[in-house]
């Protein structure tokens, strides 16, 4: 199905691996003009080179979007370099707490170290912020926009041992909800996706490992459990599975959708 997304300028954060390069590449597929943000220039340069390959439009940018100045630049070099402001936003990039317990596991919240706490506010949350203050008034002025916000089913139902990263996510969720009553009147759609356990090329071994599978995985048997749709597929949900949903909240065909948050993280939460 194409979406019409020909001419779109979208700037994808944490676009150089995993779920976020899906994004890029699928945006890209469907006609938009890709800005490609991570952290790491390397991983920002070969997913802007993949989509360029393959015949679509793409600009490595570099930048800690935790940086408001950084952020700043970032968006105006990518508006320079398309001749068009950014159009679609999707704030895609995020931390988890660093597993510092015994058997790999996050740490509870009184066991965490507080400049841990600042680590997962500021790039899930401020990051957000920082994107999207920099994008909308080029919306605005246009009169049209999209701002997807990828957060975690963390956000929706809270986690155990993850307790200030559902914190950060359910607030990238209220922070879209406000947006979209605020510029709804700008025709600007503002959405959330939440997100389960992802299986991706970057993970090699572990239950979420693409080889991965119930047979070879007693870890991934145990979490196939928990989501519905994982138990009849077989497996977990992997980055096309998102990026779809992505390019559809972006077009066209999702204007009277805003405000909401949408699991894609099949039947881990049903709220």
């Amino acid at each position: 199905m194409k979406l019409g997304l020909e001419g779109q300028v979208a700037l994808v954060t944490g676009g150089g691996q995993g779920v976020g390069r899906q994004i890029c590449i699928e945006l890209a597929t469907e006609g938009a003009r890709v800005i490609v943000n991570d952290l790491f220039a390397q991983r920002a340069e070969a997913v802007a080179k993949e989509i360029t390959a393959a015949g679509g439009q793409a600009l490595a940018a570099p930048a800690d979007i935790t940086h408001s100045p950084q952020v700043q630049a970032m968006v105006a070099r990518g508006s320079a370099h398309f001749d068009a402001p950014v159009t679609v936003l999707v704030n895609n990039a995020g931390i988890i707490p660093e597993r510092r317990e015994k058997g790999g596991r996050t740490p509870a919240f009184l066991d965490m170290p507080t400049a841990d706490w600042a680590k997962i506010v500021d790039l899930n949350l401020y990051g957000t912020m920082n994107c999207c203050h920099s994008v909308l008034p080029g919306m605005v002025e246009r009169n049209g926009g999209r701002i997807i916000n990828i957060i975690s089913e963390a956000g929706r139902i809270g986690e155990a041992n993850m307790a200030v990263y559902s914190g950060a996510k359910a607030a990238m969720a209220g922070f879209g909800r406000a947006l979209a009553r605020e510029h709804g009147r700008h025709a600007i759609t503002v959405n959330s996706v939440a997100l389960g356990a992802v299986s991706h090329a970057g993970i090699k071994d572990g239950p979420l490992a693409l080889h991965a599978s119930a047979d070879n995985d007693e870890r991934l048997g145990k979490m196939l459990k928990v989501y519905p749709i994982a138990q009849g597929a077989g497996r977990l949900a992997r980055p096309e599975d998102i990026s779809a949903l992505v390019a559809f909240l972006a077009s066209g065909r999702a204007l009277f959708i805003t405000g909401q948050t949408i699991g894609a993280s099949g039947g881990f939460a049903m709220p």
